[in-house]
């Protein structure tokens, strides 16, 4: 009898009889970009089989499968490669599978010709001086063979031409270099990345060195590393001059060194003594060496209980009390203030009383019975605690003879007849008060007559009251407090705020907020505007007079890409000294341009914005912030989200400071300074905090990145705390797909480390407006076009038909166009021509106009590329 498992193979292996590939897959040589198709036909089995397609062993996933019935035992499966790159070269194979036996086909090699692809990159270095390295770099394509170039800060490295692999060793740098790899072949030329190799150098000093906490033998400290020289810390080391421990082995006046390894950078040094006016300093070292010691940090250790007894305890009797006395604790054994002592007597009975001396070093043990047997220690008392006691002194019982009683005095009697008088008094004087507070509350009443005699009425109200509702001061600058400078520069620029009617609230931020209003003119029409103004809860005269400053300045700013201040105003407040200031701006019907292109890419209906169009924004804001710099103003704060777009969708510089504190999102506060944009500051500023018009310009490289992403936040899964280690090891922004190698590379000169090596605004304009030129003009198409949604529900019938008028295009509905609507921020939307209309433009423009760098214009199979 057959098993079952054989019968099973048996019957498995008869499934398949017959079943072969009749066609296999052949050889392909593919040039790189292009499509690639193999195929494969299965014969000898009635029911359709499953096939799958194989590269180098692993089934393919990402691909177009083509899978038909020849005849009736005759199948085909083909796979179909769209736009072939250097990863899909390999081993291919068709498998067909039938009740869980597998059937192979024979292998195909797929060949791409093109580009070389380069598979090791040089990595980023951090080495010591003058010390030899090694950077790698591997490349494979065909053609071969493939040779291997290397640069250094840009120029050829001689003698170091060889095929891939290559390996480059150099003998060593002496300050921040760069290196790339370039990989050729006939097709042309791939480049690697750019990789920085840094010289290791020792930690720069720590800061923000502060107290956390400190007890009576220690003190805990925190500390902040901000460059670790491009080499990991090994330890710190916390020097501390205590006053009462002197190191004698030392000729310093230090007392004693802590070294410790580290993170976390903090530490509890132990040792000190209590209450004693302390220094300690910090420095940190990795392996090249120890970086500066912080600047000295004063502190006092707390109190701590005394460390010795009283001395000398003694006693005498006199005739009807004991007497103790003693000698004070000395200075150096108290620890702290001295608040007194503690005497503690113990009688025959068992029983324990403990004494309270304040002042002076002697008690009264009363009464005292010669006849029993009595002991007694006393102790030292500070903030810290109890000090030890003194040796307890034992006085023996005694025996006495019976004695004549005397006839005492008591003067318990008098002294609570003496407290009832008192108290009485004080009960008759607060009850006249409240009765003469009462009659008096609403003013005095009565006043005497000239000569002395009588009296006469007069009544002097001491408060108003009034039932309208509370009382308006009226908002002027002298109720501010702010500098009479601010005053002279804000009096011609100060309107009434009976002249505007505020309307409904655009942003909200955590200090302020942004609310439409209208201002109303002399010749009784309106102006719609913008009104920036400080919450109501902010009371503190300083946010004011900051808030006005920065007004102040931009009233001075005259450039059509630079918004401009038409007025301030002041709010005022019932029952409040301080009214709320206003700052009037131009209305931007088009909102902020971050919203704009956020919601162009991630909007109910996703649009393309031209290229064009991205490199005018450009240009607009470049304009402005050379116009603030030759102004010698430093903004601070550039970014998409402080652009504003007008009606003619022209871009102006906005919130030169006061964005602060209308958006929060992007900001991250350090330590216990305000909150900082860390992701749009230049390097030099995050560690010095220092601003100038070269920090502006790598703000504007940050801008432009996010205006070549379409809205994206900078430096994705970065966070805001780990940002400066991140730049400072040499990393930067990565090129946003779709972005032009020239644009890259100009907002990349955006970064550099040196400020001075940064190019300048004017020149940044130059190179955008010769880029500019470079591209197809915007056509009808692809211009933004304006949707008026009528607000409110007094819209007419004649304004809905006008509106519905400026929906058509050459003739043809938004709607039948595919349109998109892609913000809404204000009253006006911007729609945009879909992608489909500027396919048919582009076929209609002549053969012999240049073909747009910035999208794809390849038409051959050939590769072009420009050295």
């Amino acid at each position: 009898m057959i098993p079952g498992s054989c019968l099973i193979i048996a019957l498995l292996l008869r499934l398949t009889w017959g079943l072969e590939f009749v066609v296999d897959p052949t050889n392909l040589t593919v040039s790189l970009g292009l499509n690639a198709q193999m195929r494969c036909q299965l014969k000898g089995f009635s029911e359709f089989p499953a096939i799958h397609w194989l590269k180098d062993g692993k089934e393919l996933q990402d691909a177009d499968f083509t899978s038909m019935v020849l005849g009736e035992d005759l199948f085909l499966s083909a796979v179909r490669l769209v736009k072939v790159q250097q990863i899909h070269m390999g081993w291919y194979w068709c498998m067909a599978s039938v009740k869980g036996i597998h059937v192979n086909s024979k292998k195909a090699f797929l060949a791409v010709e093109g580009l070389p692809y380069i598979t090791v990159q040089p990595q980023d270095l951090f080495v010591f001086k003058d010390t030899p390295f090694n950077l790698s770099c591997a490349a494979i394509g065909r053609p071969k063979p493939t040779e291997i170039l290397w640069k250094m800060e840009g120029d050829l490295v001689e003698g170091a031409r060889k095929e891939s692999p290559s390996v480059l060793t150099v003998n060593g740098i002496k300050k921040l270099s760069t290196f790339t790899c370039e990989a050729h072949n006939s097709k042309g030329v791939a480049v690697s990345r750019t990789a920085s190799v840094n010289i290791k150098v020792s930690p720069a000093k720590p800061t923000k060195l502060r107290i956390n906490s400190q007890a009576a033998n220690n003190v805990s400290i925190s500390w902040t590393v901000t460059f670790d020289g491009f080499s990991k810390l090994q330890a710190c080391t916390a020097q501390v001059l205590d006053p009462n421990k002197v190191n004698t082995t030392s000729n310093t006046n230090i007392s004693f060194e802590d070294t410790f390894p580290v993170p976390p950078f903090r530490r509890t040094i132990v040792g000190l003594s209590p209450f004693t006016l302390c220094r300690v300093r910090l420095s940190c070292s990795n392996e090249v060496g120890r970086s500066e010691f912080t600047e000295w940090i004063h502190f006092r250790t707390s109190e701590a209980a005394p460390s010795a007894p009283p001395r000398n305890v003694s006693y005498f009797y006199n005739g009807s009390s004991l007497v103790i006395w003693w000698y004070d604790v000395a200075a150096w054994e108290v620890h702290g203030i001295l608040l007194g002592y503690i005497v503690e007597w113990n009688r025959q009975e068992g029983k324990k009383v403990e004494i309270t001396v304040d002042v002076g070093t002697q008690a009264v043990l009363h009464p005292f019975d010669p006849s029993e047997k009595h002991s007694f220690r006393v102790c030292a008392l500070t903030a810290g605690g109890r000090g030890p006691w003194s040796a307890p002194v034992l006085l023996l019982a005694q025996e006495r003879g019976p004695e004549k009683p005397k006839r005492r005095t008591s003067w318990a009697p008098v002294i609570i007849g003496i407290l009832c008088a008192a108290l009485t008094l004080i009960s008759v004087l607060l009850v006249v008060y409240h009765i003469w507070r009462k009659e008096m509350q609403f003013g005095e009443a009565f006043a005497p007559i000239s000569d002395g005699v009588g009296q006469m009425v007069q009544y002097r109200a001491g408060r108003v009251y009034n039932r309208r509702g509370a009382e308006r001061i009226e908002a002027t600058f002298d109720t501010l407090g702010i500098s009479n400078a601010l005053k002279q520069k804000l009096e011609d620029i100060f309107i009434h705020e009976r002249h505007l009617e505020l309307g409904r609230t655009l942003g909200r931020g955590e200090f302020g907020s942004v609310k439409e209003a209208y201002l109303k003119m002399e010749d009784g029409s309106s102006q719609r505007l913008a009104v920036k103004m400080l919450k109501t809860e902010i009371n503190a005269s300083g946010d004011i007079e900051e808030f006005l400053r920065e007004a102040a300045c931009m009233k001075e700013f005259d450039h059509p890409n630079v918004i401009k201040v038409i007025g301030v105003s002041l709010q005022s407040r019932a029952h409040r000294r301080l009214p709320v200031p206003m700052v009037l701006l131009p209305f931007m019907k088009h909102g902020d341009l971050r919203t704009y292109l956020v919601l162009s890419r991630l909007g109910d209906q996703p649009v393309d914005i031209p290229v064009q169009t991205l490199l005018n924004f450009m240009i607009d804001i470049v304009k402005g912030m050379e116009y603030l710099s030759s102004k010698n103003f430093v903004h601070r704060d550039l970014a998409t989200r402080n652009c504003m777009l007008d009606q003619d969708m022209r871009v102006c510089v906005a919130d030169f400071g006061l964005s602060r504190k209308l958006y929060s999102g992007d900001y991250y506060r350090q330590g216990s300074t305000s909150k900082l944009p860390v992701k749009w500051i230049a390097l030099e500023s995050l560690a010095d905090n220092v601003y100038t018009v070269h920090s502006d310009v790598w703000s504007f490289g940050v801008t432009m990145w996010e205006i070549a992403a379409r809205g994206q936040t900078p430096y994705p899964g970065v966070e805001n705390a780990e940002i400066y280690d991140y730049l400072i090891r040499g990393h930067r922004l990565k090129q946003p797909p779709d972005c032009n190698d020239e644009l890259y590379k100009l907002m990349y000169k955006c970064w550099h480390t040196d400020p001075k090596l940064r190019p300048t605004f004017e020149s940044l304009r130059a190179s955008l407006e010769s880029l500019s030129l470079g591209l197809f003009p915007v056509t009808e198409t692809q211009q933004p076009l304006y949707m008026n949604l009528q607000e409110g529900e007094g819209a007419s019938a004649s304004d809905q038909g006008r509106s519905m008028a400026c929906w058509e295009v050459d003739g043809q509905s938004l709607d039948n166009m595919g349109a998109s609507a892609i913000s809404d921020t204000a009253d006006y939307r911007y729609v945009m021509a879909p992608l489909g209309l500027m396919e048919d433009r582009r076929e209609e423009t002549p053969a012999n106009n240049l073909v747009d760098p910035l999208h794809d214009g390849q038409l051959e199979d050939e590769v072009i590329i420009n050295l």
